[in-house]
């Protein structure tokens, strides 16, 4: 049962869709960051500030948030390296558990020089 889990996982599309999985939640959160830290309030504080709204409840709209931004992108940054280990593993392991092609054994020599033979007749 091991053998064949550990089939399972090594098969090249579980483990592309487990990063891509990954991956894609870790830039979700880049670009959840970059709408709601920068966007939002370069946009929204203008608009505020005509309305003479700078501070609704005592939320302060205006302050981009460059360093929550700069967070989610390193974030991401160091997932994907350690991704990239993970995966560069488990090929290391796909390499291990192939078997170096074996010598032909007398008998297949014999029947490969008579296959030629009667190729060429």
């Amino acid at each position: 049962m091991l053998k064949e889990f550990k089939d399972f996982v090594m098969r090249g599309n579980v483990l592309d869709l487990a990063v891509a999985v990954v991956i894609g939640a870790a830039f979700g959160a880049i670009v959840s960051s970059l709408v709601e830290h920068v966007i939002t309030p370069l946009l929204l504080a203008p608009a505020l500030k005509m309305a003479h709204l700078n501070d609704i409840d005592g939320l302060k709209w205006g302050a981009v948030k460059y360093g929550s931004f700069l967070s989610a992108v390193i974030k991401f940054v160091i997932i994907a390296f350690i991704l990239f280990l993970i995966v560069k593993f488990f090929k290391s392991l796909e390499k291990k558990a192939v078997p170096p092609a074996s010598e032909p054994s007398a008998s297949e020599k014999l029947l490969a020089q008579i296959l030629e033979e009667l190729k060429k007749r």
